[in-house]
């Protein structure tokens, strides 16, 4: 018998770690390709664009070509939904799975609220993350940060959306026309000088910077009496709130936009090869609309019209970097608003006096602020090239959905007591059916129910017009029942509650179910 040399041994020893290796290099790849099979996924979420602002929905006096190119290679709805007719409301459903009437506290915010999305259940995010992907977020934010509306914005400014699910967070705390007029970066005010520090005061005035009130002269965009635009002037603005310091921080409302574009953008190319989130959250065309100057006057419609050439655009340029990062095949875009629309939010813009015939709520009654459909159903648009058919789907969807629905994409149970009004309609989402909700809730100053095409909305004694002199909205409150076919009567004009009490009744019955179903129930 012959021996085994030494040489055979190291031989073999050799051919095994060959076989290691290449084990291991083909499993890296395939480790690696898996997580390419799951698709990046943008969210654009517009501020205050209506049903009517596309040219895609049939605008005829404006036109976004990158949104109706992003529409014709993908899903138009034309039943999409935020859940609420105002924005801390629809992101905090977003955000939650929950509808925000449930809890207090999710009105509108002002800037210094504390954050209203618990850092200890299921968001958004965390489902993506607990998917593998990286989150982002780039934007309007308008939930709240820290613990105590009494904070410091002079050092670290913390819970916020990196406790929430986002591994990258670059935000402005509210809206642009509240202070404070800063972005914030993973906690940090950018461009913080800590020899100007900042001072935030939604009650009483502090410090002696200028104000619209008492200094109008001052003003570069002039605010309509009565909607609280007359404290702070920021950058020849009258903002709601108080500020003092930071001046080297604060944003210009013109580059204000292309800030966040940019992050939008860097984002994306430096994230490209493992599969990501990013909710890219525009500013357009909520007040106060101060485009670039290279949109200025080129609507024609004022300078909400200029807000929505400049949003257009924007989602155009996203478009091109996922081209550009080569990942357009493996990336889902979602575009879609959080309210409707509104004109006189506050200044004097041309947004009502430049109409000139558009209707940005299309054939809908109402608006931002509003229970009838304008308020809440919105542009929704879902893109995939590649793997969408392009098509136009009537399927009742909602942006409260999306937990549940990329929980099912990515085969994750989440927990009953948790985003328990999410229902999964993935399958609607990316065109398998035409089939969506059979249910939704509408939420305004008071509640409606959507079934089978049915719209119940509940009695409400609040007034009928938000102000005529002022934002001029129908809120869709009446002292006694209203019932529309929708299906026929998309505009509500017909109130059919008196000829059909019976599915009044069981409308009635539906929506106090779901008001008291008890967290955990399905």
């Amino acid at each position: 018998m012959k021996r085994k040399t030494g040489v055979d041994f190291w031989s073999k020893l050799f051919l095994v770690a060959i076989a290691s290796i290449g084990y291991i290099t083909v499993y890296s790849q395939q480790q690696k390709n898996a997580a390419q099979q799951k698709p990046n996924v943008i969210f654009i979420y517009a501020d205050d664009l209506g049903y009517g602002d596309l040219s895609c929905y049939g605008a005829t006096k404006i036109k976004t070509p990158n949104l109706d190119k992003l529409a014709a290679q993908g899903i138009r709805f034309t039943n999409g939904h935020c859940t609420s007719s105002t924005c801390t409301p629809s992101r905090y459903a977003l955000m939650t799975g929950q509808y925000p009437w449930r809890k207090s506290g999710t009105g509108v915010l002002p800037g210094d609220a504390a954050l209203i999305i618990p850092t200890d259940k299921t968001t958004l995010p965390k489902i993506f993350k607990n998917a593998g992907y990286t989150t982002g977020i780039v934007g309007k934010w308008h939930l709240g940060l820290g613990n105590e509306v009494a904070k410091s914005w002079n050092g670290v400014i913390k819970p916020g959306p990196n406790e929430v699910g986002f591994d990258y967070s670059f935000i402005f705390p509210a809206t642009a026309d509240r202070v404070p007029t800063v972005f914030i970066e993973n906690h940090i005010v950018v461009a913080l000088d800590t020899a100007d520090p900042i001072a935030v005061d939604y009650k009483q005035k502090i410090g002696n910077e200028p104000t619209g009130k008492e200094n109008p002269e001052l003003l570069k965009l002039k605010a309509t009496p009565g909607h609280g635009h007359e404290n702070t002037i920021v950058n020849g603005i009258g903002r709601i709130g108080f500020m003092t310091g930071g001046k080297i921080a604060r944003w210009t409302d013109e580059e204000m936009p292309l800030t966040f574009l940019q992050k939008a953008k860097e984002y994306i190319e430096f994230n490209k090869k493992p599969p990501f989130f990013l909710y890219y959250a525009l500013t357009e065309p909520h007040v106060p609309r101060m485009p670039s100057t290279i949109f200025k006057g080129k609507s024609g419609l004022g300078l909400r019209g200029d807000a929505i050439l400049q949003l257009d655009w924007a989602v155009g340029e996203i478009m091109k970097q996922v081209k550009a990062a080569g990942i357009e095949k493996n990336t889902i875009i979602i575009f879609s608003s959080d309210n409707g629309p509104v004109l006189d939010d506050g200044y004097l813009d041309g947004a009502v006096t430049q109409l000139n015939g558009h209707t940005p709520w299309g054939p809908l009654r109402g608006g931002k602020y509003s229970v009838l459909e304008a308020g809440t159903r919105v542009p929704f648009i879902v893109n995939w090239p590649g793997k969408l058919q392009s098509k136009v789907s009537d399927a009742m969807i909602s942006q409260i959905d999306f937990i549940a629905s990329f929980a099912k994409m990515f085969n994750q149970e989440v927990p009953a007591s948790e985003a328990f009004d999410s229902e999964n309609i993935l399958d609607a989402l990316l065109g398998k059916t035409n089939k969506g909700r059979t249910v939704l809730v509408e939420h305004s100053s008071g509640l409606a129910i959507i079934k089978d095409g049915w719209k119940y909305i509940e009695p409400n004694n609040g007034p009928a017009n938000t102000n005529p002199k002022l934002t001029n909205i129908e809120t869709g409150n009446l002292p006694t029942p209203q019932l529309y076919n929708l299906k026929d009567d998309i505009g509500e004009k017909n109130n059919l509650a008196e000829k059909y009490p019976e599915i009044i009744k069981e409308l009635q019955d539906l929506l106090q179910q779901i008001k008291t179903k008890k967290t955990g129930e399905k």
